[in-house]
């Protein structure tokens, strides 16, 4: 395998929505130098119950630590009181999977869009209806991607990567690691300074 830049990442994960300023930063820093593998990491497994109450207020809670912690990053709490959310981000993995098959470039672009409609705009991306109509908003073929989103083999492909990011010990999102000479080097996370990150990225 060549010099590879993993990043194992979760669409509904509110601290990656926090690191895309940085994510982006470091991107474009080392696109030249090493290979870039994003990988879904599936927060959380797909279920029909409504999220309980204590959970809805340790998340609102974490969206202002957020909001706190790192400057220029946004909610829009009004997903909290316009939409019933529920534990599961399997659909917004499987999304970006079923847009990757129309094409490489449309992974981060259907992650960014998820993004966008789950923390600015207040829709729920555990829902595959919102999930087609972000698709179609990216210029998407509909038809073939709401086909894939519950084709089983999207579910495959999506359990595959979770556990290559398992193996390598990135079971918390973000999680960056390099692999250089057949060894992982984990990459500590500074959500405010991607220079640090970029720093020890090429000190491996």
């Amino acid at each position: 395998m060549q010099d590879t830049l993993f990043y194992v990442h979760d669409p509904m994960c509110s601290w990656c929505w926090g690191f895309e300023p940085a994510r982006r930063v470091i991107f474009d820093a080392v696109a030249e130098k090493l290979q870039i593998r994003s990988l879904l990491g599936g927060l959380a497994p797909d279920t029909d119950q409504p999220m309980p109450e204590a959970m809805q207020n340790m998340l609102q809670q974490t969206w202002k630590r957020i909001e706190q912690t790192i400057p220029g990053t946004h909610f829009n709490f009004d997903f909290w009181e316009k939409c019933s959310p529920r534990r599961s981000t399997y659909p917004a993995n499987r999304a970006v999977i079923a847009a990757r098959i129309q094409g490489d470039e449309f992974d981060q672009q259907m992650t960014a869009r998820i993004q966008q409609a789950y923390y600015l705009e207040a829709r729920n991306p555990s829902e595959n209806a919102t999930l087609i109509e972000l698709a179609t908003e990216i210029g998407l073929d509909a038809q073939q991607f709401s086909k894939q989103l519950e084709d089983v083999s999207t579910q495959e492909l999506l359990l595959a990567e979770i556990q290559v990011s398992r193996q390598m010990g990135m079971d918390s999102f973000p999680s960056l690691a390099v692999y250089r000479s057949a060894e992982l080097h984990h990459i500590s996370l500074n959500y405010t300074d991607p220079q640090a990150m970029i720093k020890e990225i090429e000190s491996v």
